[in-house]
């Protein structure tokens, strides 16, 4: 995960800049060390930890050998430790071993009611979420799903970009598929069935609303930039475009190469549940746009107004979309039967989301994970969550559980130590679905969350590793203190061994410039990581 400062966020990754790429040949000859120094793997090890911005900082850190099944170095590897986004490693994990890596989520919309020979619904259209997080333009012909590796939900950051395409993409094909079935007037509701499982509240990375219905990540994206000179109106280009939501633009065009500053505010809903955002400050004339996120306050809303405007494009007149007042969908729920079905949309299988959620460290689909998991595999079962289902299937691998703790699928409340991590990585590179597990994890030097850390290394594409944030802003000395930092994965080394590695650091000062946690702090786990590729 990642820290939003502007938005106080507690954790995540921190924003992401050019000059990270050199920041270990910085800190290395400010401490009088070549960038890859040469010796054991422990003695490679303590150079780094030894550096003085880590003076009141405690590592956590152990190498196992896949080969031969033992530990070759560890540091405070029994010690709990603040996990940040590592955490999904567990969460994604469970979700392959007991959802399977070929599950296919589907989404459906149903009528209640007859149609006529005129094409007029006489009911209700529904569609019912499946918890499918990927309604979106990621949804590739290629069977694949899109990522960009700053992404959308990581706003504010130069880096950060939508995938290509319609965010609309899935929910305009549904309302293609209604309008094939002869519909062409709905005389009652355009309903959005969200009840799969208790939504609402705010996943603690990125602070989106997590429910069951998700369409774009539940954002709209909004690309501001500046107009064609010092003082003109900014320019702000939303996508999804969607009367769900209006935009107040009152951005001007501030000094070329002052630092931008965009604030959303004053967050106001009509009788209709439409939103209406004031977007304020300055973008510095001359400069790129850059995307910043408006995090959809009500998912079911949102998805039924997009769907509705998709169902009026395509030719169907709708009067209605959703109902005052709560709805009844226990009592609905008796219309979803095949003869009612109008449309579907089948998902990629879940390997793709496992892909897409620890390739970008993305936090809705974490957090969801846990309910999504509860809903498919214990529907029934009130006394039963998702984290008991993941602490039985952890507990079934024969983990000391005493090692770990978590209270959310992305890691805004967990703490693990680095050898409960490494036996867990021990144990899924032993499973049918590992080659899957570790293909989707990021790349060092090369994609992801590891895009620019360490990518002149020689261990650059040689370790696949889930990367972790946990930060929180220190007002006393105005700086940011990284209170836990994580790399956990995979290394193939140069003499092709295998090794599970679990890196933690907590408590780390750094400034609050966004480059900060990644140059000082980022850069040095990816270095630690790199040292037991070629080390003696």
């Amino acid at each position: 995960m990642r820290t939003a400062l502007s938005r106080s966020v507690p954790f995540t990754r921190v924003g992401l800049a050019g000059a990270a790429l050199a920041a270990v040949a910085t800190i290395a000859a400010a401490a009088g060390l070549p960038a890859q120094s040469p010796g054991t793997l422990a003695e490679r090890v303590q150079r780094i930890v030894d550096r003085p911005e880590f003076k009141r900082a405690i590592f956590g850190i152990e190498f196992y050998s896949l080969d031969s099944s033992k530990p070759i170095y560890t540091l405070n590897a029994e010690k709990l430790f603040v996990p940040g986004s590592t955490t999904k490693l567990l969460t994604m994990g469970t979700a392959l071993e007991l959802i399977g890596a070929d599950y296919r989520f589907h989404t459906r919309v149903y009528r209640t009611g007859s149609v006529d020979n005129s094409g007029t619904l006489h009911g209700d259209l529904i569609l019912v979420a499946s918890g499918d997080p990927n309604l979106s333009a990621r949804v590739r012909p290629d069977g694949t799903l899109a990522f960009e590796n700053e992404d959308h939900a990581y706003d504010s950051d130069v880096h950060t970009r939508a995938v290509p395409g319609d965010p609309l993409l899935i929910i305009r094909k549904l309302a293609g598929q209604v309008a094939a079935h002869g519909i062409k007037r709905v005389d009652g509701r355009v309903l959005v069935d969200a009840t799969l499982f208790k939504g609402g509240d705010r996943e603690l990375g990125t602070d989106v609303v997590m429910s069951p219905i998700v369409v774009n990540d539940n954002l709209v994206d909004l690309m501001i930039g500046p107009g064609p000179r010092v003082g003109a109106a900014g320019v702000i280009t939303p996508a999804p475009v969607t009367s769900y939501l209006r935009i107040v633009n009152e951005v001007t065009s501030g000094a070329p190469g002052s630092a931008p500053a965009i604030e959303l505010t004053d967050d106001t809903a009509d009788a209709a549940g439409l939103h209406t955002v004031k977007v304020t400050g300055t973008a510095p004339a001359g400069g790129p746009a850059i995307l910043y996120a408006y995090r959809v306050p009500d998912p079911a809303r949102f998805a039924e107004i997009t769907f509705g405007e998709a169902l009026r494009e395509r030719g169907v007149l709708v009067q209605r979309t959703g109902a005052p007042g709560a709805v009844d969908f226990k009592a609905l729920r008796a219309s979803y039967v095949p003869g009612n079905q109008v449309a579907e949309h089948v998902s990629l299988p879940l390997k793709e989301d496992v892909r897409i959620t620890l390739k970008v460290s993305q936090n809705l689909h974490a957090s969801m994970m846990p309910r999504v998991l509860k809903a498919i595999e214990a529907p029934g079962d009130t006394g039963k969550t998702g984290f008991d289902l993941e602490h039985d299937f952890l507990q079934r691998a024969g983990l000391d559980l005493t090692g770990a703790q978590q209270a959310d699928g992305a890691g805004g409340d967990a703490h693990f130590s680095p050898s409960f991590m490494v036996s867990y990585l021990a144990y899924m590179s032993q499973q049918k679905d590992s080659a899957i597990f570790r293909g989707a994890l990021p790349v060092l030097g090369k994609d992801g969350t590891l895009w620019n850390i360490q990518p002149s290394s020689p261990a650059a594409g040689h370790v696949f590793a889930k990367t972790g944030t946990f930060a929180v802003y220190d007002p006393l000395n105005r700086r940011l203190l990284i209170t836990g930092k994580g790399l956990a994965g995979y290394i193939t080394t140069a003499d092709n061994r295998h090794l599970a590695f679990t890196v933690y650091v907590n408590n780390v000062s750094v400034s609050t410039d966004p480059a900060a946690a990644t140059e000082v702090v980022g850069q040095a786990l990816g270095e630690i990581a790199a040292a037991a590729y070629d080390a003696r």
